[in-house]
């Protein structure tokens, strides 16, 4: 795991964590890095990282290579607690980028570190609306199946096997599911075209690397 020192990232460590603290020393030194949000783009407009880009996990998932063929090696991936950029960096992983950096903590962790983040509309972030559906479900399938029928209690069942078989797997189809209802949905969703071009090109960090040692 990365102390927070402020001492500039390396491509050297295949997998590494990255504390909150040394990410905002990276921005306020202004070293040659991209974070990259991997949340939806509602919970990106609620609170983001400055200067971070969003591109969201269902959207990187789907077009991998293209997303690592613009990105260098100093990559930062971020969600709202470290388990959507674990999925991410083994995507970019699997495309050739084996240095990015997964934060600790998220965006919450790193707000509370002291770093500068844009705050927008309050949303609860799809985390939370999660464990929400899936307590609520419960409880659900617990009552139906005591006052309206015995089978409802295989609500419950299918519910918990979800959750265990989500842990296995890292993945989440009740957040996927989520992910596209309304409320979910910001004013402008990024596409796969509007994501990768904002995206600074490897290419020119690596001519401003180059610039900068000469």
């Amino acid at each position: 795991m990365v102390s927070p020192t402020t001492s500039a990232p390396t491509a050297a460590p295949a997998v590494t964590s990255l504390e909150p603290e040394a990410l905002r020393d990276w921005l306020q030194e202004h070293q040659d890095l991209v974070v990259i949000d991997v949340r939806s783009a509602a919970e990106f407009e609620s609170m983001h990282i400055r200067g971070s880009y969003n591109v969201p996990l269902p959207l990187l998932s789907e077009h991998t290579e293209e997303f690592a063929a613009r990105l260098g090696s100093r990559v930062v991936l971020v969600c709202q607690s470290g388990a959507r950029a674990e999925q991410a960096r083994q995507r970019l992983g699997g495309a050739g980028i084996g240095t990015a950096y997964v934060l600790t903590g998220g965006v919450p962790g790193f707000a509370a570190a002291g770093g500068e983040v844009v705050r927008g509309k309050r949303r609860w972030d799809l985390e939370r609306q999660v464990r929400l559906a899936a307590g609520s479900l419960v409880v659900l399938g617990l009552a139906g199946g005591r006052f309206v029928s015995p089978k409802i209690r295989l609500l419950a069942g299918a519910i918990g096997t979800g959750l265990t078989f989500s842990a296995a797997t890292n993945t989440c189809a009740m957040g996927q599911a989520l992910s596209a209802m309304p409320w979910n949905k910001a004013a402008k969703e990024p596409t796969r075209e509007s994501a990768i071009l904002q995206l600074p090109v490897a290419a020119d960090r690596t001519g401003q690397d180059e610039a900068q040692a000469a």
